[in-house]
């Protein structure tokens, strides 16, 4: 009895460990899951210069070289998925995409939610300010006012930045960016705070309605991608392939992030 009860126990227990391995085993799968499929899906947000149309209406960015990049080395075909920046988590652990390649920045937050590679570009942020109504104001405590108003894209790092640097300011979200920096250059909110390059691009395009009243990069951070939790097997994958391309990255980073010759590309603003 006492071998069959020693039994028994073993039994028990290999199930248990052969059920908990289970939901680790679906995670790692995730890349021959992308590999059979023939198709990695990534979803990104609208956001220049990460991903962006061109004038021919093809997307273009920082970001789509990168998903571009690695599909094809991965030996599959590239599904770009545009989705809204305040959904785009809930839609990743919706099964909706395999990773997001966006721009996003690694938070604590974000963490609880979702698993990141390691860092593949960083940024900082920066502010343009609309001149008639904001020339007055000293940075940046003229700026922490009820009078004043921010516009920044919904969800974003910038937005938690104001929330937490400008309590007394009213905040303005967007869906579309674009839509947010129109609205300073109207004279409908005082400034936008956004990822750098392209609050001090927005000054260079419209220096007439707008101003840089910092001239400095604030606020930096590190860019991950953005992967369904549980998977380290698919976390080395994509950690491996961006320590083998590290070059590669601050090529295209110093081309989209440091120089204007993509600005020809795109329709203007």
């Amino acid at each position: 009895m006492k071998i069959l009860s020693k039994w028994l126990g073993f039994l028990a227990f290999a199930a248990a460990a052969v059920a908990f391995s289970q939901p680790v085993l679906a995670q790692d799968s995730a890349v021959d899951t992308i590999k059979k499929r023939g198709k990695l899906q990534v979803g990104f947000a609208t956001f220049v210069p990460w991903a962006m149309r061109d004038k021919q209406g093809k997307w273009v960015g920082f970001e789509i070289d990168v998903a571009t990049k690695f599909a094809k080395d991965m030996g599959v075909e590239l599904d770009l998925i545009p989705t809204a920046w305040d959904a785009i988590i809930p839609s990743l652990i919706a099964g909706k995409f395999d990773v997001i390649i966006g721009g996003m920045t690694v938070t604590p937050a974000r963490k609880e939610q979702i698993d990141f590679t390691e860092a593949y570009s960083n940024s900082g942020l920066g502010v343009a300010a609309n001149k008639q109504l904001a020339s007055n104001l000293k940075w940046p405590e003229g700026y922490n006012d009820a009078k004043v108003s921010f516009a920044c894209r919904r969800g974003s790092t910038p937005c938690q930045y104001i929330e937490k640097t400008f309590p007394k300011a009213t905040l303005r979200q967007f869906d579309d960016q674009g839509v947010g920096y129109q609205e300073v250059i109207n004279g409908n909110a005082h400034a936008f705070i956004g990822s750098e390059p392209l609050p001090s691009f927005k000054v260079l395009q419209n220096a007439d309605k707008l101003f840089k009243p910092n001239s400095d990069v604030f606020e930096g951070g590190f860019e991950g991608m953005g992967l369904k939790k549980g998977g380290p097997a698919t976390i080395k994958y994509f950690n491996d392939w961006i320590a083998k391309n590290q070059p590669w990255l601050k090529e295209r980073h110093t081309y989209w992030f440091k120089t204007q010759d993509w600005v020809s590309l795109v329709p203007a603003s």
